[in-house]
Protein backbone atom coordinates (compact mmCIF):
# COMPACT_ATOMS: atom_id res chain seq x y z
CA UNK A 1 0.00 0.00 0.00
CA UNK A 2 1.39 3.56 -0.80
CA UNK A 3 1.82 6.34 2.25
CA UNK A 4 -0.96 6.91 3.86
CA UNK A 5 -2.77 10.38 3.05
CA UNK A 6 -5.79 11.61 5.37
CA UNK A 7 -7.66 14.10 5.62
CA UNK A 8 -9.19 15.31 8.59
CA UNK A 9 -11.79 18.16 9.32
CA UNK A 10 -10.90 20.29 11.44
CA UNK A 11 -13.93 22.50 11.89
CA UNK A 12 -14.87 22.47 15.48
CA UNK A 13 -11.69 24.37 16.23
CA UNK A 14 -13.18 27.14 14.65
CA UNK A 15 -16.12 27.18 16.32
CA UNK A 16 -17.17 27.32 20.03
CA UNK A 17 -17.29 24.59 21.46
CA UNK A 18 -15.40 22.08 24.70
CA UNK A 19 -14.54 18.80 24.96
CA UNK A 20 -15.37 17.99 20.90
CA UNK A 21 -12.83 20.49 20.43
CA UNK A 22 -10.20 19.19 22.81
CA UNK A 23 -10.65 16.57 21.10
CA UNK A 24 -9.60 17.26 17.81
CA UNK A 25 -7.38 20.06 18.71
CA UNK A 26 -4.75 17.61 20.52
CA UNK A 27 -5.71 14.89 18.14
CA UNK A 28 -4.27 16.31 14.87
CA UNK A 29 -1.77 17.48 16.68
CA UNK A 30 -0.87 14.02 17.82
CA UNK A 31 -1.24 12.71 14.25
CA UNK A 32 0.95 14.96 12.80
CA UNK A 33 3.46 14.38 15.28
CA UNK A 34 2.91 10.49 14.48
CA UNK A 35 2.82 10.22 10.72
CA UNK A 36 4.10 14.42 9.89
CA UNK A 37 1.93 16.98 8.25
CA UNK A 38 1.94 15.75 4.97
CA UNK A 39 -0.16 12.52 5.71
CA UNK A 40 -2.16 14.47 7.80
CA UNK A 41 -3.76 17.24 6.16
CA UNK A 42 -6.98 19.66 7.66
CA UNK A 43 -10.10 21.22 6.01
CA UNK A 44 -10.37 24.53 6.19
CA UNK A 45 -6.78 24.69 5.05
CA UNK A 46 -5.45 26.06 8.71
CA UNK A 47 -1.80 26.90 9.36
CA UNK A 48 -0.90 26.38 12.72
CA UNK A 49 -3.68 27.06 15.51
CA UNK A 50 -2.96 29.17 18.49
CA UNK A 51 -4.03 27.70 22.27
CA UNK A 52 -6.71 25.96 22.51
CA UNK A 53 -9.44 28.05 23.56
CA UNK A 54 -13.15 26.49 24.27
CA UNK A 55 -14.93 30.05 23.59
CA UNK A 56 -13.75 31.49 20.09
CA UNK A 57 -11.91 30.34 17.25
CA UNK A 58 -8.34 28.61 17.98
CA UNK A 59 -7.37 30.99 14.59
CA UNK A 60 -7.84 34.83 13.20
CA UNK A 61 -10.92 36.20 12.59
CA UNK A 62 -9.78 36.59 8.48
CA UNK A 63 -9.17 32.40 8.76
CA UNK A 64 -12.10 31.14 11.10
CA UNK A 65 -14.33 33.55 8.74
CA UNK A 66 -12.74 31.77 5.31
CA UNK A 67 -13.18 28.12 6.74
CA UNK A 68 -16.47 28.50 7.88
CA UNK A 69 -17.01 29.74 4.38
CA UNK A 70 -15.96 26.71 2.73
CA UNK A 71 -18.20 24.78 5.22
CA UNK A 72 -21.15 26.33 3.87
CA UNK A 73 -19.91 26.02 0.24
CA UNK A 74 -19.26 22.33 0.80
CA UNK A 75 -22.65 21.94 2.20
CA UNK A 76 -24.97 23.91 0.65
CA UNK A 77 -23.32 23.33 -3.28
CA UNK A 78 -25.37 20.68 -5.05
CA UNK A 79 -21.52 19.31 -6.58
CA UNK A 80 -19.06 17.76 -4.37
CA UNK A 81 -16.48 20.64 -3.69
CA UNK A 82 -14.69 18.62 -1.17
CA UNK A 83 -13.94 16.23 -3.81
CA UNK A 84 -11.66 19.44 -5.64
CA UNK A 85 -10.13 20.31 -2.64
CA UNK A 86 -9.13 16.80 -1.07
CA UNK A 87 -7.47 15.15 -4.29
CA UNK A 88 -4.86 12.43 -3.25
CA UNK A 89 -6.59 11.37 -0.03
CA UNK A 90 -7.18 7.85 0.74
CA UNK A 91 -9.57 9.38 3.56
CA UNK A 92 -11.79 12.12 4.81
CA UNK A 93 -12.34 12.36 8.42
CA UNK A 94 -15.83 14.12 8.63
CA UNK A 95 -16.75 16.52 11.65
CA UNK A 96 -20.64 16.82 13.05
CA UNK A 97 -21.00 20.20 10.40
CA UNK A 98 -19.88 18.44 7.34
CA UNK A 99 -22.98 17.50 5.32
CA UNK A 100 -21.72 16.55 2.09
CA UNK A 101 -17.79 14.93 2.57
CA UNK A 102 -16.15 14.26 -0.85
CA UNK A 103 -17.31 10.88 -3.05
CA UNK A 104 -13.54 10.14 -4.42
CA UNK A 105 -12.00 8.99 -1.11
CA UNK A 106 -13.08 6.57 1.99
CA UNK A 107 -14.93 8.57 4.79
CA UNK A 108 -14.34 8.45 8.08
CA UNK A 109 -16.14 10.26 11.25
CA UNK A 110 -16.24 10.07 15.18
CA UNK A 111 -19.07 9.07 17.12
CA UNK A 112 -18.78 10.80 20.56
CA UNK A 113 -22.12 9.99 22.12
CA UNK A 114 -25.72 9.19 21.50
CA UNK A 115 -27.74 11.76 23.77
CA UNK A 116 -29.15 13.52 20.25
CA UNK A 117 -31.14 10.23 20.51
CA UNK A 118 -31.46 9.23 23.99
CA UNK A 119 -31.94 12.47 26.23
CA UNK A 120 -32.84 15.20 23.27
CA UNK A 121 -34.74 17.49 25.71
CA UNK A 122 -30.99 18.00 27.19
CA UNK A 123 -29.83 19.79 23.84
CA UNK A 124 -31.43 22.18 21.79
CA UNK A 125 -33.32 21.25 18.99
CA UNK A 126 -31.54 22.71 16.11
CA UNK A 127 -28.31 21.22 17.73
CA UNK A 128 -30.54 18.02 17.65
CA UNK A 129 -31.88 18.00 13.96
CA UNK A 130 -28.36 18.29 12.85
CA UNK A 131 -26.79 15.11 14.95
CA UNK A 132 -29.45 13.51 13.08
CA UNK A 133 -29.10 14.62 9.73
CA UNK A 134 -25.29 13.58 9.95
CA UNK A 135 -26.11 10.13 11.16
CA UNK A 136 -28.17 9.76 7.86
CA UNK A 137 -26.04 11.64 5.56
CA UNK A 138 -22.62 10.61 7.08
CA UNK A 139 -22.29 7.56 9.67
CA UNK A 140 -24.98 5.41 8.15
CA UNK A 141 -22.24 5.68 4.74
CA UNK A 142 -19.08 5.78 6.39
CA UNK A 143 -16.36 3.54 5.47
CA UNK A 144 -14.90 3.63 9.65
CA UNK A 145 -16.52 5.34 12.26
CA UNK A 146 -14.50 5.89 15.46
CA UNK A 147 -15.98 5.77 18.72
CA UNK A 148 -14.77 7.11 22.05
CA UNK A 149 -15.99 4.71 24.30
CA UNK A 150 -17.36 1.15 24.06
CA UNK A 151 -20.30 2.15 25.64
CA UNK A 152 -21.11 4.37 22.68
CA UNK A 153 -20.55 2.14 20.25
CA UNK A 154 -22.64 -0.29 21.94
CA UNK A 155 -25.48 2.77 21.89
CA UNK A 156 -24.51 3.82 18.60
CA UNK A 157 -25.24 0.32 17.33
CA UNK A 158 -28.43 -0.36 18.67
CA UNK A 159 -29.45 2.68 17.81
CA UNK A 160 -28.43 3.56 14.55
CA UNK A 161 -28.60 0.01 13.91
CA UNK A 162 -24.55 0.23 12.51
CA UNK A 163 -22.65 -2.76 12.09
CA UNK A 164 -20.39 -2.90 15.04
CA UNK A 165 -17.06 -4.38 12.69
CA UNK A 166 -17.34 -0.84 11.11
CA UNK A 167 -16.59 0.47 14.56
CA UNK A 168 -13.24 1.12 16.51
CA UNK A 169 -13.18 2.03 19.96
CA UNK A 170 -10.03 4.44 20.44
CA UNK A 171 -10.06 6.52 23.57
CA UNK A 172 -9.51 9.88 23.22
CA UNK A 173 -6.08 11.39 24.95
CA UNK A 174 -5.30 13.45 28.30
CA UNK A 175 -3.08 16.31 27.41
CA UNK A 176 0.70 15.87 28.85
CA UNK A 177 0.40 18.78 30.95
CA UNK A 178 -1.92 17.17 33.20
CA UNK A 179 0.04 14.07 34.28
CA UNK A 180 2.96 16.75 35.14
CA UNK A 181 1.65 19.54 36.81
CA UNK A 182 2.07 19.78 40.77
CA UNK A 183 -0.25 20.82 42.75
CA UNK A 184 -0.29 24.54 44.02
CA UNK A 185 1.60 24.54 47.43
CA UNK A 186 -0.36 26.86 48.98
CA UNK A 187 -4.17 27.91 49.54
CA UNK A 188 -7.88 26.42 51.06
CA UNK A 189 -8.98 22.45 50.27
CA UNK A 190 -10.91 22.27 47.51
CA UNK A 191 -13.57 19.73 46.13
CA UNK A 192 -13.54 20.43 42.25
CA UNK A 193 -16.12 20.11 39.09
CA UNK A 194 -15.12 21.03 35.54
CA UNK A 195 -17.60 21.14 32.63
CA UNK A 196 -19.94 23.40 30.70
CA UNK A 197 -23.53 24.62 32.85
CA UNK A 198 -25.91 22.45 31.49
CA UNK A 199 -28.58 20.19 32.23
CA UNK A 200 -27.02 16.79 31.42
CA UNK A 201 -23.79 17.60 33.95
CA UNK A 202 -26.44 17.39 36.32
CA UNK A 203 -24.84 20.35 38.47
CA UNK A 204 -28.05 20.88 40.86
CA UNK A 205 -27.17 17.49 42.42
CA UNK A 206 -24.20 18.19 42.95
CA UNK A 207 -25.08 22.18 44.94
CA UNK A 208 -27.39 19.78 46.84
CA UNK A 209 -24.78 17.56 47.66
CA UNK A 210 -22.39 20.18 49.02
CA UNK A 211 -24.86 21.73 51.12
CA UNK A 212 -25.99 18.94 52.92
CA UNK A 213 -22.15 17.97 53.90
CA UNK A 214 -21.48 18.56 57.61
CA UNK A 215 -20.47 21.73 58.99
CA UNK A 216 -16.98 20.95 59.46
CA UNK A 217 -16.09 19.56 55.80
CA UNK A 218 -17.69 22.50 54.42
CA UNK A 219 -15.92 24.74 56.26
CA UNK A 220 -12.82 22.96 55.85
CA UNK A 221 -13.52 22.41 51.80
CA UNK A 222 -14.81 24.70 49.29
CA UNK A 223 -16.42 23.63 46.24
CA UNK A 224 -14.94 25.05 43.25
CA UNK A 225 -17.02 24.87 39.51
CA UNK A 226 -15.67 26.05 36.05
CA UNK A 227 -17.43 25.53 33.53
CA UNK A 228 -18.65 28.25 30.93
CA UNK A 229 -22.73 28.72 30.48
CA UNK A 230 -24.37 26.29 28.29
CA UNK A 231 -28.10 25.55 27.29
CA UNK A 232 -30.83 24.95 29.43
CA UNK A 233 -29.94 25.03 33.08
CA UNK A 234 -31.10 28.76 34.33
CA UNK A 235 -31.46 27.64 37.50
CA UNK A 236 -28.64 26.12 39.05
CA UNK A 237 -26.65 28.82 36.90
CA UNK A 238 -28.64 31.59 39.40
CA UNK A 239 -27.46 29.31 42.02
CA UNK A 240 -24.34 29.41 41.11
CA UNK A 241 -24.03 33.54 40.67
CA UNK A 242 -26.07 33.76 43.91
CA UNK A 243 -23.66 31.85 45.87
CA UNK A 244 -23.22 29.60 48.76
CA UNK A 245 -21.05 29.43 51.52
CA UNK A 246 -17.96 27.52 50.70
CA UNK A 247 -18.82 27.88 46.80
CA UNK A 248 -16.46 29.51 44.13
CA UNK A 249 -17.88 29.84 40.68
CA UNK A 250 -15.22 30.19 38.00
CA UNK A 251 -17.44 30.49 35.30
CA UNK A 252 -14.72 29.54 31.72
CA UNK A 253 -11.27 28.53 32.63
CA UNK A 254 -8.93 28.84 29.98
CA UNK A 255 -7.88 24.93 29.12
CA UNK A 256 -3.57 26.36 29.89
CA UNK A 257 -5.26 26.79 33.62
CA UNK A 258 -7.06 23.61 34.15
CA UNK A 259 -3.98 21.33 35.17
CA UNK A 260 -3.07 23.55 37.93
CA UNK A 261 -6.73 23.55 38.94
CA UNK A 262 -7.30 19.84 38.95
CA UNK A 263 -4.11 19.39 40.45
CA UNK A 264 -5.03 21.63 43.55
CA UNK A 265 -8.05 20.04 44.07
CA UNK A 266 -8.64 17.17 47.14
CA UNK A 267 -11.15 15.85 45.35
CA UNK A 268 -12.92 15.72 42.20
CA UNK A 269 -16.76 15.29 41.23
CA UNK A 270 -18.66 14.73 38.54
CA UNK A 271 -22.39 13.10 38.84
CA UNK A 272 -23.02 13.83 34.98
CA UNK A 273 -25.89 11.96 33.46
CA UNK A 274 -24.42 10.80 30.16
CA UNK A 275 -21.34 10.60 28.69
CA UNK A 276 -19.36 9.47 25.58
CA UNK A 277 -16.27 9.69 27.22
CA UNK A 278 -16.28 12.15 30.09
CA UNK A 279 -12.73 13.63 29.20
CA UNK A 280 -12.72 15.72 33.14
CA UNK A 281 -12.53 12.51 34.68
CA UNK A 282 -9.74 11.45 33.04
CA UNK A 283 -7.61 14.66 32.94
CA UNK A 284 -8.37 14.43 37.28
CA UNK A 285 -6.92 10.87 37.42
CA UNK A 286 -4.01 11.90 35.33
CA UNK A 287 -3.47 15.04 37.69
CA UNK A 288 -3.57 12.17 40.62
CA UNK A 289 -6.84 13.33 41.88
CA UNK A 290 -9.25 11.03 43.83
CA UNK A 291 -12.90 10.90 41.49
CA UNK A 292 -16.11 10.60 42.36
CA UNK A 293 -18.62 10.32 39.17
CA UNK A 294 -21.67 8.76 37.89
CA UNK A 295 -22.24 4.89 37.41
CA UNK A 296 -24.29 4.85 33.88
CA UNK A 297 -22.89 5.50 30.38
CA UNK A 298 -19.13 5.59 29.56
CA UNK A 299 -18.06 6.96 32.80
CA UNK A 300 -17.65 3.40 34.46
CA UNK A 301 -15.78 1.98 31.53
CA UNK A 302 -13.53 5.61 31.71
CA UNK A 303 -12.60 5.20 35.80
CA UNK A 304 -12.33 1.98 36.47
CA UNK A 305 -10.36 1.17 39.61
CA UNK A 306 -9.72 4.53 39.51
CA UNK A 307 -12.42 6.07 40.74
CA UNK A 308 -15.65 5.54 43.11
CA UNK A 309 -18.92 5.14 41.72
CA UNK A 310 -22.27 6.78 42.34
CA UNK A 311 -25.85 7.18 41.76
CA UNK A 312 -26.22 10.41 39.74
CA UNK A 313 -29.50 11.00 40.86
CA UNK A 314 -28.95 10.86 44.82
CA UNK A 315 -27.63 13.92 46.44
CA UNK A 316 -27.62 11.96 49.96
CA UNK A 317 -25.33 9.39 48.14
CA UNK A 318 -23.30 11.72 46.80
CA UNK A 319 -22.85 13.70 49.97
CA UNK A 320 -21.93 10.73 51.97
CA UNK A 321 -19.39 9.42 49.02
CA UNK A 322 -17.72 12.86 49.21
CA UNK A 323 -17.90 12.87 53.03
CA UNK A 324 -16.36 9.57 53.40
CA UNK A 325 -13.18 10.17 51.02
CA UNK A 326 -12.46 13.54 52.36
CA UNK A 327 -12.86 12.25 56.10
CA UNK A 328 -10.22 9.24 55.08
CA UNK A 329 -6.74 10.31 53.64
CA UNK A 330 -5.34 7.07 52.99
CA UNK A 331 -8.44 5.92 51.22
CA UNK A 332 -7.84 9.48 49.49
CA UNK A 333 -4.26 8.64 48.24
CA UNK A 334 -4.67 5.41 47.15
CA UNK A 335 -7.72 6.22 44.94
CA UNK A 336 -5.73 8.86 43.28
CA UNK A 337 -2.48 6.72 42.64
CA UNK A 338 -4.86 3.66 41.59
CA UNK A 339 -6.90 7.03 38.84
CA UNK A 340 -2.96 8.02 37.68
CA UNK A 341 -2.20 4.53 36.84
CA UNK A 342 -5.66 4.24 34.79
CA UNK A 343 -5.02 7.16 33.67
CA UNK A 344 -1.48 6.09 31.56
CA UNK A 345 -3.94 4.29 29.30
CA UNK A 346 -5.42 7.94 28.01
CA UNK A 347 -2.47 9.37 26.15
CA UNK A 348 -2.87 10.87 22.83
CA UNK A 349 0.39 8.60 21.69
CA UNK A 350 -1.62 5.72 21.92
CA UNK A 351 -4.62 7.70 20.60
CA UNK A 352 -2.75 8.76 17.58
CA UNK A 353 -1.09 5.12 16.90
CA UNK A 354 -4.46 3.46 17.22
CA UNK A 355 -6.26 5.88 15.03
CA UNK A 356 -3.49 5.86 11.99
CA UNK A 357 -3.98 1.89 12.09
CA UNK A 358 -7.44 2.34 11.58
CA UNK A 359 -7.11 5.20 8.82
CA UNK A 360 -4.80 2.23 7.43
CA UNK A 361 -7.07 -0.02 7.67
CA UNK A 362 -10.03 1.74 6.04
CA UNK A 363 -7.51 2.75 3.31
CA UNK A 364 -7.30 -0.85 2.70
CA UNK A 365 -10.69 -1.59 2.79
CA UNK A 366 -10.24 -3.92 5.09
CA UNK A 367 -13.53 -4.71 6.54
CA UNK A 368 -13.18 -4.91 10.47
CA UNK A 369 -10.56 -3.29 12.10
CA UNK A 370 -9.15 -4.51 15.56
CA UNK A 371 -6.81 -1.19 17.22
CA UNK A 372 -3.22 -2.16 18.61
CA UNK A 373 -3.84 -3.47 22.65
CA UNK A 374 -1.50 -0.59 24.43
CA UNK A 375 -0.29 -2.00 27.79
CA UNK A 376 -1.53 -0.81 30.90
CA UNK A 377 -0.56 0.35 34.43
CA UNK A 378 -0.81 -1.59 37.29
CA UNK A 379 -3.10 0.13 39.70
CA UNK A 380 -2.42 0.74 43.59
Amino acid sequence: MSELRVWIDATPLLLRSAGVKTYVYYWVQALRRAAGEQAVRLFPLLGPPGPCVHDRSVTGPLTTLAGLGWLHLANALPLRLLNLLSGGAQVFHASHQLLQPPTNCRVTATIYDMTCWLVPEMHAAANVRMARKFARRVMQRADGLIAISEHSKQDAVRILGLDPDRIAVIYPGVADAFFSTPPPSSGKPYILFVGTVEPRKNLGVLLDAYERLPGGIRSEFDLVVAGSPGWGDPAVLRRLEAGMPGLRYLGYVPEAELPVLNAGASLFVYPSLYEGFGLPVAQAMAAGVPVLTSRVSSLPEVAGEGGVLVDPHSADELAEAIARVLNSPDQARRMGAAGRARAERYRWSHCAAQSLDFFSCVASGRPAFRPRVVASVKSV
